[in-house]
Formats: C-alpha cells, structure tokens, sequence
C-alpha cells in the first residue's frame, strides 16, 4: 500500500517536492524487483538446490545397499532410538537387535543394528541400508521427492528473504527522505521565524 502511495507522488502538483519525485522513482523500483527479481532468486536458488539434491540422491544411491535383514535376537539394550532416514517413507522408531543380512557382494554379515520394529522376535525380517564400502547400516538414500520438496521450500524462502531485503532497502530510503525533508523544513523555519508575525515583515 505504502508502495502505491509512493507511485502516487509522480503526480503533477505544484507542492512536489524534489523528494517526491525520488519517492516515485524508488516505488517504482520496488514494485518491479517484487514482481521479477525476488521470483527470480526463488527460482534460481531452488533450482540449484534441487540439482545439487538430485546429485545426492544418485550419489547415495550408488553407495549404499538395500537389503533385508533377519532378527537373530533382541539386544539387551530396550532403549528405543530414533530410526532416521533420509526418504520421507523411512521414519519410524528403531530398536537395537542382533541381526543378519546379506553385503553387497553376496556375503552374509551378522551385527547389532537398528530395527524399525516395535517389538522384534527372532525371525522377523525388516528392510535397510548398508554402506557398501563399510557394510555398515546407514541412513536410506535421498529420494527425488524429498529433494524437490527441500528445493521448493528453499525457493519459497529465497524468494521470502529477498522480497524482505527490498522492502528494507525501500523503507530506509523512504525514511532518509522524511528525515532530509524535516531538516529543510527546519531550515526554512529558521530563517522565517525572526520576522513571523512582525508588522511590514510580509506578514
């Protein structure tokens, strides 16, 4: 709104000031960045996002292994810990068991691991991901949806800031000029306060 009322001020008028005018002119500018720069930076910085997320995702892919696991027996351990996981399909809480599964290159590994399994029992089986060059569990491989969903969002919040930043940049610039047109007033009013009111001053 305030915008607007800064574009107002390129109307002819007679009381213009110089000031005015540098108003409009900065309005002006504020709008255009608002409707083709901030979208700009939105869609640039997402779309490097996602690029650098997809590269991930294939990167990750290439690195670890899914495979299934049997449960041999529940570790002493009953603390639940957090399964994490990069794909959004993957979040569930996790317990610690004694488990085998197969490597990569077909050998069979047992070691304690995180089940997302609320209650494991010997002989259940559950999906997860090895590390191939380690063999150890890892967190699952970035999918393409949750990396668009990261892009998006970071797109959306480019865009949030710079359109922040500009209308900071217009608010400070406005500000100046309320401030350079009160200390002229202030001047002017110096000059002609001594004579104000005084008979045969113009008065």
């Amino acid at each position: 709104m305030r915008t607007i009322v800064g574009l107002w001020r390129w109307r002819h008028n007679p009381l213009r000031r110089g000031t005015d005018l540098v108003e409009a002119w900065v309005a002006l500018t504020a709008v255009l960045l608002f409707a083709l720069a901030t979208p700009a930076v939105g869609w640039i910085c997402g779309n490097t996002l996602d690029s650098s997320l997809r590269n991930t995702a294939r990167v990750q892919h290439e690195q670890r292994h899914r495979t299934t696991a049997v449960v041999v027996a529940r570790v002493a351990d009953h603390r639940h810990i957090a399964y994490d996981a990069e794909s959004l399909s993957d979040h569930a809480s996790g317990t610690r068991v004694t488990a085998t599964w197969y490597a990569a290159d077909g050998s069979a590994r047992t070691g304690t691991v995180s089940a997302p399994l609320r209650n494991p029992r010997a002989g259940d089986t559950f999906g997860m991901w090895t590390d191939q060059r380690t063999d150890k569990q890892v967190r699952g491989p970035m999918n393409a949806t949750s990396a668009r969903v990261h892009a998006i969002l970071a797109g959306f919040g480019a865009t949030a800031l710079a359109a922040g930043l500009v209308e900071c940049a217009r608010r400070l610039i406005v500000w100046r000029l309320v401030q350079r047109r009160y200390q002229r007033l202030d001047r002017a009013w110096a000059a002609a306060g001594p004579d104000w009111g005084r008979t045969g001053a113009g008065s």
